[in-house]
């Protein structure tokens, strides 16, 4: 954040003379900064993680370490800035031109050194040793954690807050909100939802989502009712429950989605099985929580409710 919005922001948050600070900043549009005089104070922002982090400067070597922090940088127009990203990144293509710091879990420490970043954007799928390790090094950390849609939304935000790109936050997060917007409009007007199931992956078990994901809101607002609502998180369901609550529409990871779609296999007595009412679309499309997401809720929608939505364009 520059200079001059800092002292406007302790103006209006009364802690600044109200005339030290006009002539504090006449004198840098004169030129003359008192940088001696009055040292800059740092931005401090508390991440999702809980920790307060300070800001002296508007960060010019940024590192991601998870690719929903990768999109949400490119999309506020801060690839030019990204030094770094790790092996999953993959999305914006330019993102692939990135230097590797290896995976999410874990990132490479001596790489993200090597790049002397002044600003590591973390998220919660990231070790919490790391965020320590990389914090004990002396390099400025900030954590992104999602829950759900408002979470992204308040995230990019605040992405924008920390690099300067407050305008580019606000003009995307309201495109967004606009896109949820225009698919909510038409389901909240629907009399009857279908029972939905996501499968996230069958390693170790079935994987859903329950309350608490912003899948589940995806569902929810695409028009359907998740089937396991009364669950919370990421979670598992035995094969037996999914059978039982019988769903009517079954969105499989692509991961999954073979599994799934086998009519001899284990599904093929539910209702969405029996239908061919069993869908998969780009995963990253509905599991990482970025600027994506809406064309993710609008792949559901569609899956839902075809009689009303058409099919999104690649």
């Amino acid at each position: 954040m520059s200079y001059i919005k800092r002292i406007l922001k302790q103006i209006f948050a009364g802690g600044t003379n109200f005339f030290l600070a006009l002539l504090t900043i006449a004198l840098v549009l004169t030129g003359c900064t008192p940088s001696e005089q009055i040292p800059p104070n740092p931005e401090c922002v508390f991440d999702d993680l809980g920790r307060l982090v300070c800001f002296n400067e508007t960060p010019e070597r940024i590192i991601s370490l998870a690719p929903s922090n990768t999109e949400i940088l490119f999309a506020l127009g801060l690839g030019d800035k990204v030094v770094g990203v790790t092996d999953w990144c993959d999305y914006p293509p330019e993102a692939l031109e990135k230097e590797k710091v290896g995976g999410t879990w874990p990132p490479d420490v001596e790489k993200i050194l090597a790049l002397q970043p002044d600003l590591v954007l973390a998220s919660d799928a990231n070790p919490s040793d790391i965020v320590t390790t990389l914090e004990g090094l002396e390099l400025t950390v900030f954590g992104i954690k999602s829950i759900d849609l408002d979470d992204v939304l308040n995230d990019i935000r605040t992405v924008g807050e920390i690099t300067d790109r407050e305008v580019e936050a606000q003009v995307l997060t309201s495109e967004m909100v606009l896109g949820i917007q225009a698919v909510t409009n038409q389901t909240e007007e629907l009399e009857q939802t279908l029972r939905v199931f996501y499968l996230l992956d069958t390693w170790g078990g079935l994987w859903t989502v329950g309350q608490g994901t912003f899948v589940h809101e995806l569902i929810e607002k695409g028009g359907g009712t998740n089937i396991c609502q009364n669950l919370t998180g990421y979670t598992t369901i035995t094969l037996e429950e999914v059978i039982t609550r019988n769903p009517e529409i079954i969105i499989a990871g692509e991961w999954a989605y073979d599994w799934a779609i086998n009519a001899t296999g284990p599904l093929g007595s539910t209702n969405a099985s029996q239908t061919e009412r069993i869908y998969t679309c780009d995963d990253d499309l509905v599991q990482r929580p970025g600027p994506r997401l809406v064309e993710g809720l609008e792949w559901f929608a569609y899956f839902i409710h075809p009689e009303i939505f058409d099919e999104p364009e690649d």
